[in-house]
């Protein structure tokens, strides 16, 4: 990736960041009297991004942006109050910018429709409610409009940009910044060249160049043109700005103000004349390629952008300082590899190079285990990464719904792993808007019941054992088990005979397809989105259950492992081959005493526990292993848990404890039922690592409730 492609990059991680605030801003910003601190945090951001834009040519961003940014701007001097309405038009020119850097992100082509409605939305609030449009404009003929008010309107600014000898050398490119400064209106570039030099005393790391600069629109604010200087005025540059006066703008030739009438009455769409702010807004005709084929040429020439992560300075420090010690390790090892040769020559005790050696291990060991932990640390990031995304949630379902909803979040700093994140975006957001949807109540109905007419959903993110768990909690109506029972026995899910529990038929409702909703909308009702949720969750190695009390509300918790490249692992033998246990998920390891077996028909053995019968699973028979030990009493039950359900799998001999590396089987071979992955172990063969939820599901039904009275 060569260093513009870079900063490109760069430039559009930071405008997401920029997006999210925004977003997060909007969101807290009550109607009435602007907050000035918030608008002012939103400004700025979309100030960062419109200011970017220009650098890279994204004109598109630029114009879009500077709208939003004029509504924002009349907010913070105090002109305009916030309303509902600017809220959802800003939230709506958020997800455009969004849907546009995403777009330029991956090469593809801009939706301008899109990006029009909405700019169309942001203008009318602008006006005040009035959208000029081009029938309007028709029906005045080109000879009958007012040639003084449009020589008013477009005013020409002139700028002497004047910049130092090593302006390049701080990373200034003039280019980027007349590009910015085209996003204003349309500029008239005259350049000075009587300082270059003769060819022998050129430099070419130096700039010999002034440039005059003429910057023609409408509304153009001095503000606006000196901040497109911000970052050399004065410290790297003169700029001598000359606003325009009444005597400049008449100036202008009559042909030129015909020409510029007669571009507006062209043009096929509806429109107004055209503002600075609108980087179309040109008397030059300006050829274009085709959109799709300038989209498909990008598309071919670069490809898509991988993803990157910030890490703090000290993580990167404490790096560092382990790469150091395991140089120093290298170093004594190396001189025990010299030593080792004294001794074999006799000129060395050979006890104690190798006592050396062992200590040098030792080192070795620990410090590989600490740099292990430090790369891993680095990809760990705070799940308010993902939490993020749920105040627009629920501020756009709650408004769709017409309920109150107060979402509370707590323990976002907690960290997971990157790749984690990521995943776990959508399973939020099935359960939050599943949480709205079907167990919020209408606020009338909650005033009938006592509660209070705003529902609260929670999001909390904490760590338990060798896990993270996330809970999103809500005070709704709970989940009707019997209601989910009569929809199973309709759809054909059970039978009417079954012997389930009611929190089996509670978990029904991750089942594909099912769904108690009565009418089918765009937020629920097609039965998709709990089920894809279970098994999101359990690709990334976790685990999804449901709580419910009726009329007070369910918990849905979410269980993960702190990342998906490292697990503790305990190893067990089932005849020549060793597999690898998730070390939290084991409870205990048993010796098996035949007494307290129990069969249930010729098939299902049971294991009396203490105070409850748990499911023995041969872990030889479900991976076809022929020659490992099938009498019970000669080989260990490994007691594991998955959801508050237990089982007991059978193996030869556990082996010993170790921290592994998970490789993928699926995208390295293919995916194995009851596998989550592979490893490589210290001798240099392959174990399976068990998928512990799979396997107990499996089971799950096979006397895990029977009482051991």
């Amino acid at each position: 990736m060569d260093m513009m492609e870079t900063f490109r990059q760069t430039y559009l991680e930071e405008s997401f960041e920029g997006l999210d605030t925004m977003e997060s801003g909007l969101l807290n910003l009550p109607p009435g009297i602007p907050d000035n601190e918030k608008i002012n945090e939103i400004f700025r951001a979309a100030h960062s991004i419109k200011g970017g834009s220009g650098t890279f040519g994204f004109s598109e961003i630029a114009g879009f942006t500077h709208v939003l940014e004029t509504l924002l701007d009349e907010m913070r001097d105090g002109s305009r109050e916030v309303t509902q309405e600017s809220v959802d038009a800003m939230l709506a020119a958020v997800d455009v910018l969004r849907d546009m850097l995403t777009k330029l992100q991956d090469h593809e082509e801009i939706d301008h429709e899109r990006a029009s409605e909405v700019q169309s939305w942001l203008e009318k609030i602008l006006s005040g409610g009035e959208v000029p449009s081009h029938e309007n404009a028709e029906e005045v003929p080109v000879e009958e409009k007012n040639e003084e008010t449009e020589v008013v309107t477009d005013s020409i600014w002139t700028i002497e940009l004047r910049p130092e000898k090593e302006l390049l050398q701080t990373g200034n490119e003039p280019l980027r910044i007349l590009r910015e400064l085209e996003s204003l209106g349309e500029i008239d570039v005259q350049p000075d060249l009587s300082a270059i030099p003769a060819a022998t005393e050129f430099n070419p790391e130096q700039l010999y160049i002034n440039w005059t600069i003429k910057l023609k629109g409408a509304d153009i604010k001095e503000e606006d043109v000196r901040e497109v200087f911000e970052w050399i005025d004065g410290d790297g540059a003169e700029i001598i700005i000359t606003p325009p006066s009444v005597i400049e703008a008449a100036s202008t030739s009559e042909a030129t103000i015909v020409e510029e009438v007669v571009a507006v009455e062209e043009v096929p769409e509806p429109t107004e004349v055209p503002k600075a702010e609108t980087p179309t807004a040109t008397t030059k005709p300006v050829a274009r390629p085709a959109a799709g084929s300038k989209a498909k040429a990008a598309a071919d020439k670069a490809p898509k952008q991988e993803g990157s992560i910030r890490v703090d300075l000290s993580k990167i420090d404490q790096l560092v300082n382990l790469v150091g010690e395991l140089v120093i390790t290298q170093s004594m090892l190396s001189q025990f590899g010299e030593q080792a040769e004294q001794a074999a020559e006799g000129q060395n005790s050979s006890m104690e190079w190798v006592d050396k050696l062992k200590e040098g291990l030792t080192h070795l060991e620990r410090h590989t285990r600490e740099l292990q932990e430090s790369v891993m640390n680095i990809r760990m990031l705070p799940v308010s990464f993902a939490f993020n995304r749920m105040p627009r949630i629920v501020h756009d379902v709650s408004q769709k719904l017409g309920k109150k909803i107060d979402l509370v979040m707590e323990g976002e700093g907690t960290e997971l792993d990157k790749t984690m994140l990521e995943q776990l975006t959508d399973p939020l957001v099935h359960i939050v808007r599943n949480s709205i949807d079907h167990g919020v109540e209408m606020p009338d109905v909650r005033a009938s019941k006592g509660k209070p007419e705003t529902g609260t959903v929670r999001m909390a993110a904490f760590h338990q054992g060798g896990n993270i768990l996330i809970q999103i909690t809500d005070d709704g109506a709970g989940i009707n088990h019997e209601v989910i029972e009569r929809k199973a026995i309709e759809k054909g899910v059970i039978e009417e005979d079954h012997n389930l529990s009611q929190q089996d038929i509670i978990d029904l409702i991750f089942h594909p397809g099912f769904s108690t909703a009565e009418v089918v909308s765009d937020i629920s009702g097609r039965g998709v989105g709990m089920d894809v949720v279970r098994r999101n969750i359990r690709s990334l190695g976790g685990s999804v259950d449901v709580k419910t009390t009726l009329g007070e509300g369910s918990v849905f918790t979410i269980r993960l492992p702190l990342t998906l490249a490292i697990l503790d692992g305990q190893l067990c033998s089932v005849g020549s081959q060793t597999y690898v246990f998730p070390l939290v998920s084991i409870i205990e390891s048993i010796q098996v005493d035949k007494a307290l077996i129990k069969g249930i028909a010729g098939e299902t053995e049971l294991y009396k526990l203490r105070d409850s019968y748990i499911p023995v699973i041969r872990l030889h028979k479900k991976m076809g292993v022929n020659d490992a030990q099938e009498d019970l009493e000669k080989g260990l039950l490994v007691v594991v848990e998955d959801a508050g359900h237990r089982a007991g799998i059978f193996v030869d001999d556990l082996l010993g404890q170790q921290q592994v590396v998970i490789k993928s089987l699926e995208s390295n071979f293919m995916k194995i039922g009851g596998i989550a992955g592979a490893t490589i172990l210290g001798d240099g063969t392959v174990s399976l690592i068990l998928d512990i939820t799979e396997t107990v599901s499996s089971n799950k039904n096979g006397g895990s409730h029977l009482s051991a009275a």
